[in-house]
């Protein structure tokens, strides 16, 4: 079954445009459509502007005319940008997700706004059935055409030029006040498939079926004291929120994973098809079951560490007052603890003493009185993600003088909050034989232009030794779109590394490959591609109309593609004092 049928039974009420007698009319105004954007928000036609044209474009990843029909949709978009012409893709396949909708915005370069026709409202209220088929909305909102983009491609064949450019035609009479001499076109494309309602299931059980599927994917966050915003540990919690378990389950926003599907990871997240099936399904009925079929509910040891009882954990003298409300920009803080000699650590592990408002934090090392800088990386804590726990025989090295410090992004919870930052250390107790090592793909050189909805920055790096991938992870702020990691190879042989092709400023994950899996020979070039969205149909955008320039804190804007690896071939063979993490002598 695809994920988007699961969608139309409880997402109609949110973002279904009721079609009362039929689809609307050539001259008629368009209801306020709802759909989902790359970051899963449902919008509206409202958020588009006002007193502009729209053009809707019917669309999905597979239909072989819609995607040829890409470049030609980019020329107009930018040619008519200036005109008071807004460009939307509308996705409107059963099958696509949203990550999938907005990877194909990337693979094409297309600049204007993807979005998702969850339910089908929004092709069924305009009368549309195949992709791409085009609409054309005057300021007023008004069904002004509908049809083909133009006669070059049809099924089964092409002409080799255009010989009624039907789109052009009525995007120019509408924008000079006149009807469309042709106002509808029929299109040769791909029939769309409208989502209908999986079959209830009345065998699906919480105790049963779904506890299971929660115990293993969710309760780590979503736990009393964990980072979720409720438990879904008890049949009452889980029942109390079905509704929204259903939509972000089918939407494929839970559990939480930003990588695009065609690369894999190590510590990927995610729900089968079948296993999305059985927990949308179950929330029609919410059938509990048998009680003594409920496997053992998980635990977890708050009091104790993710990576065991660290040798060194170094408590903030700060503890941050938070408000009830509002944003809260980011919070830096040096931990009171100096490292006089250089160390090894084989984990690390930051622990607030409220994980409530933490979102997430990034931790760094610099020298005494120093300020924070993502140039010394070392890990972060992420919803959703685990502490940094190396291999056996590798370790990463704080040098000597160094203080470190933590990057905090805090949310309210609706009351005043307080928080203190703990973190702890553990040593080596192997041989340590490789260094983790980590390049920063990354440009201070950002000029963002007002309005700007695809703007490209662009880094390199060059690996001088043959290396060993650990992982990567992405740092951008407010603006930030989408980074594609690639790998060039010396003999000119590329890959593509990691995709985040809907990159979302509160998730920002770690992506890891199973350890020696992925190696690279020495001058390999990593290339870090990141898109900024600057525009004020950005929902997060805190002003469209100023040049955006780098600086840290969330106004301004990043781009940091950071790259983990150990060097091939290294044996340092070095011993480290468990206690202190210093090299024996």
């Amino acid at each position: 079954m695809q994920a988007g049928r699961f969608m139309l039974a409880w997402m109609v009420l949110l973002v279904g445009a009721a079609v009362q007698g039929g689809p609307v009319e050539i001259g008629a105004e368009v209801p306020d459509l709802r759909f989902k954007d790359i970051r899963y928000l449902t919008r509206s036609l409202a958020d588009l502007g006002e007193d502009r044209t729209v053009v809707l474009v019917f669309t999905n990843t597979s239909c072989p005319i819609a995607r040829q029909y890409w470049p030609k949709l980019k020329r107009l978009e930018e040619t008519y940008r200036g005109r008071g012409v807004s460009f939307v893709a509308i996705n409107a396949s059963e099958g696509d997700s949203i990550p999938d909708m907005a990877q194909q915005a990337i693979e094409f370069g297309v600049p204007f706004p993807f979005v998702k026709d969850a339910d089908g409202s929004c092709a069924r209220a305009l009368g549309v059935d195949r992709t791409p088929q085009v609409v054309i909305l005057d300021a007023a909102k008004r069904l002004r055409y509908r049809g083909r983009i133009d006669d070059q491609y049809r099924l089964g064949g092409a002409r080799a030029a255009v010989s009624s450019d039907d789109l052009v035609n009525a995007l120019d009479a509408v924008l000079a006040g006149r009807d469309p001499e042709r106002k509808e076109t029929t299109v040769d494309g791909c029939r769309i498939t409208f989502p209908t309602p999986a079959e209830v299931s009345k065998n699906v059980t919480f105790n049963e079926h779904v506890a299971p599927l929660l115990d293993a994917h969710c309760v780590e966050c979503h736990r009393p004291n964990g980072g979720g915003p409720f438990s879904l540990i008890g049949y009452d919690d889980v029942a109390a929120h079905a509704e929204m378990i259903a939509e972000v389950v089918a939407d494929q926003r839970m559990p939480p994973w930003y990588a695009s599907r065609h690369q894999t990871f190590f510590n990927q997240r995610g729900l089968s098809r079948r296993e999305r099936d059985t927990i949308v399904v179950w929330t029609r009925d919410r059938a509990r079951g048998d009680d003594a079929k409920r496997p053992p509910v998980p635990t977890f040891a708050d009091g104790d560490w993710e990576i065991g009882k660290p040798e060194l954990v170094t408590t903030s003298i700060q503890e941050h007052s938070l408000p009830a409300e509002g944003f809260i920009d980011y919070r830096y803080d040096v931990l009171p603890f100096v490292f006089l000699k250089e160390t090894w650590v084989s984990a690390v592990e930051i622990k607030p003493s409220n994980p409530s408002v933490v979102h997430h934090c990034n931790l760094g090392y610099m020298s005494i009185g120093a300020e924070f800088s993502d140039q010394n990386f070392i890990t972060g804590r992420v919803p959703g993600g685990t502490a940094m726990v190396l291999e056996k025989g590798v370790a990463f090295r704080i040098p000597a003088g160094s203080v470190v410090g933590l990057q905090i992004h805090y949310t309210t919870t609706g009351k005043p909050e307080k928080n203190r930052m703990s973190v702890g250390f553990k040593f080596p107790r192997e041989v340590v034989d490789r260094e983790l090592h980590n390049v920063q793909v990354h440009t201070s050189r950002i000029a963002i232009p007002p309005e700007s909805p695809n703007h490209e920055v662009k880094a390199v790096r060059t690996l001088r030794q043959p290396a060993t991938g650990v992982g990567m992870f992405s740092h951008m702020h407010l603006r930030g779109k989408d980074m594609t990691f690639r790998a060039i190879k010396p003999d000119g042989d590329a890959e593509t590394l990691l995709s985040i092709p809907n990159y979302h400023y509160d998730w920002q994950q770690n992506y890891r490959w199973e350890p020696g899996k992925k190696t690279f020979p020495a001058g390999t070039k990593i290339e870090v591609t990141a898109h900024f969205d600057n525009s004020k149909f950005n929902p997060f955008n805190p002003d469209a109309s100023q040049t955006v320039r780098f600086g840290p804190q969330t106004v301004d804007e990043m781009m940091y593609g950071f790259f983990f690896y150990t060097v091939d071939g290294e044996s340092l063979g070095m011993r480290v004092d468990p206690k202190t993490g210093w090299k024996v002598e």
